[in-house]
């Protein structure tokens, strides 16, 4: 904003010369019909930059689609040229005409104005407005790109640990052990076992879901895993209905749980402890830390890929906390999902 201000500082003032050497033959002139003249034209150059964005974005969005391109250009050059003239007059001729009653504006002065400000309008809208504008689309575009990339990555990465031999071979273990023991139990667990898949693929395509279905797919995989390793798990989870409607990136809540799980030891003496949690606007994902002897070397891109979604959907940061006891991720909560 500050930039516009001063472009259009100097730009008023390098108008104002211009016309007035065109005028006097010199640079040399200033009077009170000047001194009141510039304030307006800078205001005349702030308001044109205003409009210019406004007509930039309006002819490079969809909206204008259905015309020909011909059409679309033809429009938004007369757009361009209409404004001109419009902010023209309502910033340097009306202002000039009720601040100096006597002031006249002769034929050769109003198309001398009219012309310099039609190809100044143009100058700038086209060389400079558009150009921004198309760079910024550009820049958009390829941020929602790289997220949708990111944000399939982590789906298919989440699918993938749901597929593997390890977690479908146990699954089943621990399925064809409950048949035999607990048939009703054993039907729970396979709507549990079908419910995560169904989950993770229909929110394969989403940028961000509620927090209440994350909590969902949560609680569905929670019953698995405690269903496999018993009381060596203890899961909490505190968090206000007013704040499951805020969203996530889907699957974030199964990637920590299973992180907690892949990397702590977890017996019944001493159990891993979980809690999810919601502290103003963070959901708050914790657990006590109990390093496994056995553990593989942590890569760290689950983490990542969390903190790079993340990053183009809020300036808000991703906060991870380790301590000696405990492991602590931060993650903003959205008011809503992102178009992009």
């Amino acid at each position: 904003m500050l930039r516009r201000i001063i472009t259009a500082a100097l730009t008023a003032i390098a108008w104002f010369y211009i016309i007035v050497f065109i005028k006097m033959g010199t640079v040399w002139f200033f009077n009170l019909r000047g001194m009141i003249e510039l304030p307006f034209i800078f205001l005349f150059m702030l308001s044109s930059f205003w409009v210019h964005e406004k007509i930039a974005l309006l002819f490079t969005s969809a909206r204008l689609d259905w015309l020909p391109n011909w059409a679309k250009r033809l429009l938004e050059g007369a757009a361009v040229f209409a404004t001109a003239m419009l902010l023209c007059c309502l910033f340097v001729f009306v202002p000039a005409s009720l601040l100096i009653p006597t002031a006249k504006f002769p034929a050769q002065d109003l198309r001398l104005w009219l012309v310099f400000t039609a190809f100044l309008f143009l100058f700038f809208y086209y060389f400079v407005e558009r150009e921004r504008v198309q760079k910024k689309l550009q820049l958009e575009f390829l941020r929602a790109e790289q997220l949708q990339k990111e944000s399939f990555q982590a789906q298919l990465e989440a699918l993938k640990n749901q597929v593997n031999p390890h977690f479908l071979f146990n699954s089943l273990n621990v399925l064809g052990s409950l048949i035999y023991k607990d048939q009703d139990q054993a039907v729970t667990f396979l709507h549990r076992l079908s419910g995560v898949y169904r989950s993770v693929l229909t929110h394969s395509d989403r940028l961000t879901v509620p927090l209440r279905a994350e909590l969902e797919l949560a609680d569905a995989y929670i019953y698995l895993m405690k269903t496999r390793f018993g009381d060596t798990l203890d899961f909490q989870i505190d968090v206000p209905a007013d704040k499951q409607v805020c969203e996530v990136p889907p699957a974030v809540l199964q990637l920590l749980i299973e992180n907690a799980i892949k990397h702590n030891g977890a017996t019944t003496n001493k159990p891993l402890r979980v809690r999810i949690c919601v502290d103003q606007d963070q959901l708050v994902v914790e657990n006590n830390r109990q390093p496994r002897l056995d553990a593989a070397p942590s890569t760290g891109l689950g983490l990542q890929n969390i903190i790079n979604r993340y990053e183009h959907l809020t300036p808000k940061p991703v906060q991870i906390v380790p301590t000696d006891e405990t492991f602590t991720v931060r993650l903003p909560l959205l008011s809503a999902s992102p178009t992009v």
